[in-house]
């Protein structure tokens, strides 16, 4: 009998949840997104969460990702999301909102790495990764033959004085114009401090722009292999609904 799980992946702009074919990693039925309240406060974030599970029917255990550093079922930061996270049980949150049914919170990168280890680029599984997710900031997800080190902020390291997110992020590109050429030179930065600090066997880079990779990866000057994630944006709920199935909850 094939396994379904539920993954919901909270992000700055929208929430999105949907039914997931543990075995294959593909969603099951359509992907249900709601926009992110603003402000995003836990409570306001939670009453979404719980309008999608009742959306889609669901009442079994469910993974949920958030952009924050999750330790302990805590939130330990909040990016892109209001401050009033930090500090938040968010296994407690969700409970009072979602009833008694297994949870499991972790950091929205983790997820999708998780994922693309399972599902994703066979590079995914094998020696040091670094997982980059290309979105309103920039997530990180480190990998060990296919095992996750949870919780690592690489957007947030200052890069030529300004923090990597600020400087390479795809709402950067967006916000300020920038063409695929200047914007990979962005990227290039980057990456090669993320390089000279960890050397990792290749980069694999997702979110949404990572769909485009043809028009911005050929610009890239960087010594070590840098390849799409093949989930792209499913990559957060994949690995959320992987994350409450395999009771991983940092």
């Amino acid at each position: 009998m094939t396994e379904m799980g539920f993954g919901i992946d909270i992000g700055g702009s929208g929430i999105k949840g949907a039914q997931v074919d543990l075995s294959t990693g593909e969603f099951v039925g359509d992907r249900i997104k709601i926009a992110t309240p603003q402000p995003a406060t836990p409570e306001a974030v939670a009453e979404v969460v719980a309008e999608i599970l009742e959306q889609a029917q669901w009442d079994g255990p469910v993974g949920i990702t958030v952009p924050a550093v999750v330790r302990g079922q805590v939130a330990l930061t909040a990016a892109n999301i209001d401050k009033k996270w930090i500090g938040t049980d968010v296994g407690k949150l969700f409970h009072k909102y979602l009833g008694d049914r297994e949870i499991a919170v972790l950091n929205d990168a983790d997820a999708a790495g998780i994922a693309e280890a399972t599902f994703g680029h066979p590079k995914a599984r094998e020696g040091s990764v670094i997982l980059l997710t290309l979105g309103t900031g920039i997530g990180s997800a480190f990998l060990m033959d296919g095992e996750l080190f949870p919780n690592t902020e690489l957007g947030h390291l200052i890069v030529d004085g300004e923090e990597a997110e600020h400087r390479a992020s795809a709402a950067v590109k967006e916000n300020e114009d920038l063409s695929w050429k200047k914007w990979a030179k962005q990227v290039t930065k980057v990456l090669n401090e993320y390089e000279r600090l960890f050397y990792p066997s290749v980069f694999i880079v997702g979110g949404g722009i990572s769909r485009k990779h043809e028009k911005w990866l050929p610009f890239l000057e960087v010594g070590t292999d840098v390849v799409p994630a093949e989930l792209r944006n499913r990559a957060g709920i994949v690995g959320a609904a992987m994350a409450v199935a395999k009771h991983v909850a940092p």
